[in-house]
């Protein structure tokens, strides 16, 4: 019998399986026209809670809305019996929705209305109902009148004064206050109950007052009430005062008997509890006592759930959020003072209401078509499931033939028309239910285009591309895709077809563009769509802006050529960090080229250049430095680089505090790289003297900041300054500051336990850093006691880094912490640690070892496992040692080494995998079970034989060019071959590009290790594919290429000449600051002739290339100034033929130079000094033909301009008027009228006392004559002009 109930449980799983794979939901789309013409059964969307409490004064809102085609029409039930709404005038439906509203504004009672509701919602194609609503009004009762006793207690004796509040709905919030309606006071000896009492673990003469009142808060009603006060009188053996008080001494000297704990709540021993998964779980232990307890819990057999737990009220409360199996157990609490302590146990269980393992869900299907229903739900107790249709019991409902219930799950089979209705699935056990609404929906629809029609696409050339054919239909209809209307369905290659319709295109070419057509079809119709594609050409940069550095006032440019397809509309922008750039007069664009004129400091930065289309882009940056200006000295012919920063100077300290001290300094030179950063170091003369430190980093704009220190340190700093460029060399010191002692405020670290023998346990721990001592004598105390032994910690103090505890048993948990101590005090204490005294050989082995299901490479293995307790120590692993004792291949030299593999379980029937084992072997294998320092016994030992598998590729694969018509290929033997060798395979098909040829396939014998292939075609070559064969199989294949010509021999062409294998040699770079010369000699046929250039920037690694298709030399420019660069050549065709590499670096950075000969300015200089020098011939020719009578000229006074002109751009016009003026002579006054000058010069002398030398020259000092009438007019002294200048030159 128990066999045929297996065979029939097979079948059903297979049975479920089949199903599985057959059954295909329909995916309705969102789409607003497909959802109108949809029919389907209702879903609700909405509904009020399960447990609906209302506010007695509102009208009563009952939720219920659903949705479905058509619309669906609602009903209630009411306790059970149809609700009649319309016999009740209170009571409406809002429209197209099945909420309730009843009003009580004329009168009505809300209590009248409390019961259980449920809402049903149907159409022509099923009913869907609601959860059961049970609706209560809220409630707040008034407190019961009682007259309260006075409470008579002796001091030190414990108390309770309960609440008991009235029962409300939902209950209230309790809390205990005084007549003033301030709080009560509570501490770890007076605290509130979770049951609302107030407990005293031992009253205190300060406790008497007569005003202990508990009060409600009703959360509904926003109300409180409150109970009638207590009055509390307490005995004392001496007259209290409120002046002896105080936290020493809370009795005031009077002596008052001490006594041990006892349980307040709960009573007794042990209680226990019951909670619901995924609720909170309070647990309360309230004790009395003198001197007030101390609570601590535990929980037994386990750990508390660290990450869940929260104590609240001085611990006499523990709280578990979201509870879970795991949290079931005896939980423990212990009440202790110095007179002993007390422990009550309380027992917890988890149970829990039905909760969704899984959820039916919708089903649409066509006819003819096969599905599912699962409902699936866990509890405790197990819920019971049942399965309702149109909201009545499957059991009563009518027959379908195309339904068949099987537990959980309901399974359909070529369902009909008539089908459709709606599911519930109601799981429930005592804690509560859940109702789960499901429709199967059975539909036809004849095909349908979601998408667009007729729409372009556009793509770039290369890239992956989705062709997209949303579509819909009941049946699912069958997709294909055409192009230009012929052939047959693309599917394969580079095209795939989605099942949503897309259709990809892996690698777009220009042959791929056309008009695409989708098709869908099913027995009820088809429908079509065309998608036009466009294949255009990449957008890309090919000459990139370039890094550059520019002196201010000068002019920069940024080259940004693209390459577009012609047929887009494209726009090149610019933008600088991020930003756009505004063009105007000093920033200009055109085609291809950025320009910046009259650079300044808010230039610099990073610009990008960015060509966009309308279905792709690509950019490209650069950086921009702006430099100081050159030297005016015109020997100076190139721009100075930016360097490091000169170091900071004159550090000042101020401020000074315990632990803290501002340093201020003068930042030095940045030499024209900002300083972006300032890094303080230290240096102390206690632990590491003459050792700087970093001590810490601040931005480059602040030149004061405070530092925090350590105690205990005679402190020196220094600043370092950092720019792009580097770092400066270090400051000068500052003056030393001293810091004083404090106590450790660190705790060391790394504290662990743990056994280096099996009767001891080491402690260890990190020693403080010296920065961490924070004052002399530092030790340290450190604490150790049995874990859960609740015993008197043992200590030691010690100044080392490690105790050893002795004579412990072995591998017992104990708990430690540490504390670090000086001269000046102690540090915190540590956290407590776990650690182990030391562990022992494990003295039981794992038994009945053996393995199953062995094939070529791996097999399972099975043992039975040790009792923990032989372990000795913490279970590691269990640890397989297995070698390869013989191989099935005769002959063959292999390794016998030992392997070892280990497998943590704790599974009762533990099993593992054990891979990698070589095929065609025989191995023997025992098993041990180790702890961290120890292995146990070994297990019986087990010898076993993998099966044949397929070999390892052929150690070897040499490939030969002998001539132009044949390459010779040489193997070598597999190095395992994983069973008896019968051969080899070798397949090889002709290569071109990245397409192949048919393929080609030989087969040889085992000792067959070469094959010489003639070449039907002396340019053809071919890819190779070898592996060796077993009767299992081929194995692992080998991959090569034909060789190129370089990596050959030299060969004979069919004339018999030797042709010399291809070269590129003699690489030369003849370079200047931003161009280089290239030449190169190579022995490349003309119709070859197609090289690379490969340019590696030294700085960035930077690669750029450029194709070379004549020959050399070639230029190459818009190098960078004075940088390093690597260059090779090779060819386009043959890339493994390749010049050396070689380095260069271009020449620094100038400022062109010019011949100053052929400058306009200095050609005027020498044609005005050649202009004096003849002037001055004149005039000394004039002087002595006349005999010392020298023509001087007047001059008209005229003032000079008091305001200086200003150019348009802001620089000042140093030229006077008198450049505009005619020569004397020929002046214009200004009236208008010219003025005659006297030749006598007596007019110019003073008294007419001139006097002159024999030769007739002039002795006395020349003066200007002064017209009276204009003196008078203005008494400014005049420019002389520039003849009259000449004369006196003369």
């Amino acid at each position: 019998m128990s066999r045929q109930g297996g065979h029939l449980a097979l079948a059903w799983m297979s049975l479920q399986l089949l199903l599985w794979h057959e059954s295909v939901t329909i995916e309705v789309p969102q789409d607003p026209k497909i959802l109108a013409d949809l029919r389907q059964p209702p879903t609700i969307t909405k509904q009020s809670v399960k447990d609906y409490i209302v506010d007695p004064r509102d009208n009563i809102i009952i939720e219920c809305e659903a949705k479905g085609n058509p619309v669906p029409t609602f009903s209630w039930r009411r306790n059970g019996k149809f609700f009649n709404i319309g016999k009740d005038l209170r009571v409406t439906m809002q429209k197209r929705s099945g909420t309730l509203e009843i009003e009580f504004r004329n009168g009505g009672r809300p209590e009248d209305y409390e019961g259980e509701y449920q809402c049903f919602a149907g159409n022509d194609y099923g009913m869907a109902m609601s959860n059961k609503i049970l609706l209560r009004v809220s409630k707040a009762p008034l407190w019961p009148k009682e007259v309260l006793e006075p409470v008579v207690v002796t001091e030190g004796s414990s108390l309770v004064l309960s609440c008991n509040p009235p029962p409300g709905l939902p209950p209230p919030v309790t809390f205990w206050i005084s007549s003033l309606m301030m709080p009560i006071r509570q501490d770890k000896r007076v605290s509130m109950g979770l049951n609302g009492d107030l407990y005293f673990s031992n009253v205190m003469a300060q406790d008497a007052q007569n005003d202990y009142s508990c009060s409600a808060r009703f959360l509904f009603t926003h109300t409180i009430q409150q109970k009638n006060p207590f009055t509390l009188k307490v005995l004392t053996n001496d007259p209290y005062n409120d002046t002896s008080y105080n936290d020493s001494d809370p009795y005031g000297g009077r002596k008052v008997a001490e006594s041990m704990p006892t349980f307040l709540s709960p009573l007794g021993s042990e209680s226990s509890k019951m909670v619901l998964r995924d609720e909170q779980l309070l647990l309360e232990c309230i004790a009395a006592g003198l001197p007030t307890p101390a609570i601590k819990w535990f929980k037994k057999g386990g750990d508390l759930p660290g990450h869940k737990v929260k104590f609240e009220m001085y611990n006499k409360t523990m709280k578990i959020i979201n509870v879970s199996e795991e949290d079931a157990g005896e939980y423990v609490c212990m009440a202790n003072n110095h007179l002993g302590s007390i422990r009550h146990s309380i027992f917890v269980q988890v149970r829990a209401a039905p909760y969704w393992l899984d959820k039916p869900t919708n089903l649409v299907l066509a006819p003819e078509e096969n599905g599912r229903l699962v409902c699936r739900a866990n509890g405790n107790p197990k819920p019971t499931i049942q399965w309702l249709v149109n909201s009545i019991p499957i059991d009563s409902s009518l027959p379908d033939p195309s339904r068949q219930l099987m537990g959980d799950t309901i399974i359909f089979r070529s369902v009909q028309m008539g089908s459709s209705a709606v599911y519930q699935c109601n799981a429930s056990n005592q804690h509560g239910y859940l109702l789960a609404n499901a429709f199967v929906s059975v539909i036809d629809m004849r095909p349908r285009m979601l998408g667009l029609k007729n729409q372009l696409i556009k793509v770039i050339e290369n890239n992956r591309t989705f062709l997209d054919c949303p579509f819909f239909g009941s049946p699912i209809p069958e997709l294909r895709w055409f192009k230009n209307g012929q052939g047959s369905g693309l599917d394969g290659g580079q095209y795939r077809v989605y099942v949503n319709g897309t259709l990809e295109i892996k690698r777009a070419k220009a042959m791929d563009e056309g008009t695409y057509t989708c098709v869908a079809s099913s027995i009820l119709g088809m429908a079509e769509n065309q998608v036009r594609l466009e294949v255009k050409e990449p957008s890309r940069i090919v000459l990139a802006p370039e890094h550059q550095s520019a002196v201010r006032g000068s002019t920069a440019r940024f080259n940004c050529k693209v390459k577009f397809d012609p047929s887009l509309p494209v726009t090149v922008t610019w933008t600088k960090d991020d930003k756009p750039i505004h063009l105007g007069r000093r920033l200009r664009k055109d085609d291809e080229t950025l320009t910046i004129a009259n650079i300044n400091e808010a230039d610099e930065g990073t610009y990008v250049c960015t060509v966009k289309t309308e279905i792709d882009q690509d950019s490209a940056s650069a950086r921009l430095t702006v430099l100081e200006e050159a030297s005016l000295n015109p020997s100076v012919s190139s721009a100075l680089p930016p360097d490091r920063p000169d170091p900071p100077m004159d550090l000042e300290l101020s401020d000074p505090a315990a632990r803290s001290v501002r340093l201020t300094w003068i930042p030095g030179n940045d030499h024209r790289s900002p300083v972006t950063e300032f890094l303080v170091q230290f240096e102390e003369d206690r632990w590491e003297p003459g050792r700087w430190q970093d001590l810490a980093t601040y931005p480059g704009d602040l030149t004061s900041v405070i530092l925090q220190l350590a105690p205990f340190v005679n402190y020196q700093f220094r600043v370092i300054a950092i720019n792009a460029v580097g770092q400066s060399v270090a400051s000068v010191p500052s003056p030393k500051y001293q810091t004083s002692s404090a106590a450790p405020d660190v705790i060391p670290r790394g504290l662990r336990g743990w056994g280096s023998e099996k009767d001891n346990m080491e402690i260890t721990w990190e020693p403080l850093l010296d920065l961490e001592k924070n004052g002399p004598n530092l030790h340290y105390s450190v604490w150790w006691r049995r874990k859960d032994s609740d015993g008197e910690w043992n200590n030691v103090t010690t100044t080392g880094t490690k105790h050893v505890v002795h004579n412990t048993e072995t591998y017992v948990p104990y708990e430690i912490k540490i504390q670090a101590r000086n001269d000046l005090g102690a540090g915190p204490e540590s956290n407590l640690v776990i650690g182990y005294s030391g562990e022992d050989k494990p003295t039981s082995a794992p038994t009945d070892l053996h393995i199953s299901k062995v094939d070529s490479t791996k097999g399972n293995i099975h043992w039975k496992p040790v009792n923990q307790d032989s372990v000795r120590g913490e279970f590691k692993e269990y640890r397989l040692y297995y070698w390869r004792k013989a191989s099935h291949v005769p002959g063959l030299v292999f390794s016998k080494e030992n392997k070892t593999k280990g497998f943590y379980t704790t599974m009762a029937q533990p099993s593992a995998i054990l891979s990698d084992l070589v095929p065609f072997s025989h191995y023997q294998m025992f098993m041990v079970v180790a702890n961290n320092h120890y292995e146990g016994p070994p297990s019986n030992s087990v010898e076993f034989s993998t099966k044949e598998g397929v070999p390892d590729a052929p150690s070897f694969f040499r490939i030969k060019r002998r001539g132009f018509d044949s390459i010779h290929l040489e193997w070598g033997k597999p190095t395992e071959p994983n069973g008896l060798l019968i051969g080899y395979r070798l397949k090889y098909q002709a290569a071109n590009g990245s397409r192949e040829g048919r393929p080609h396939l030989e087969t040889f014998l085992p000792n067959v290790t070469e094959f010489t292939l003639r070449l039907p075609d002396r340019s053809t070559r071919y890819n190779f594919y070898l592996s060796a064969l077993t009767t299992v199989g081929a194995g692992e294949v080998i991959i090569e290429e034909s060789p190129f010509f370089t990596n050959e021999e030299n060969f004979t062409d069919a004339t018999g000449l030797v042709v010399a294998e291809r070269e590129i040699w003699n690489l030369t770079v003849d370079h200047n600051s931003n161009y280089a010369n290239i030449n190169w000699r190579h022995n490349f046929p003309p119709s070859s002739i197609d090289f690379v250039l490969e340019l590696t920037l030294d700085s960035n690694k930077t690669m750029k290339t450029v194709p070379v298709t004549h020959q050399p030399p070639i230029t190459m420019k818009d190098l960078i100034a004075g940088a390093k660069y690597h260059l090779r050549v090779y060819s386009h065709e043959l890339s493994s033929i390749t010049s050396k590499s070689v380095t260069f670096e271009t020449k620094a950075a100038y400022i062109d130079q010019v011949d100053i000969a052929t400058q306009g300015w200095f050609i005027g200089l020498m044609c005005a000094i050649a202009l004096i020098i003849l002037i001055l011939l004149i005039v000394c020719f004039i002087k002595r033909s006349r005999g010392g009578k020298y023509p001087v000229r007047d001059k008209k006074d005229l003032p000079l301009d008091s305001v200086d002109h200003k150019d348009p751009d802001g620089s000042f016009d140093y030229h006077s008027d008198e450049d505009n003026k005619p020569l004397q002579g020929s002046q214009t006054s200004l009236e208008g009228n010219v003025k005659e000058s006297d030749d006598s010069l007596v007019d110019y002398g003073e008294g007419g006392d001139g006097q002159f030398n024999e030769d007739g020259s002039f002795i006395g000092q020349y003066t200007v004559k002064k017209d009276k009438d204009e003196t008078e007019g203005n008494e400014s002294s005049e420019a002389t002009s520039p003849v009259n200048a000449l004369y006196s030159l003369a």
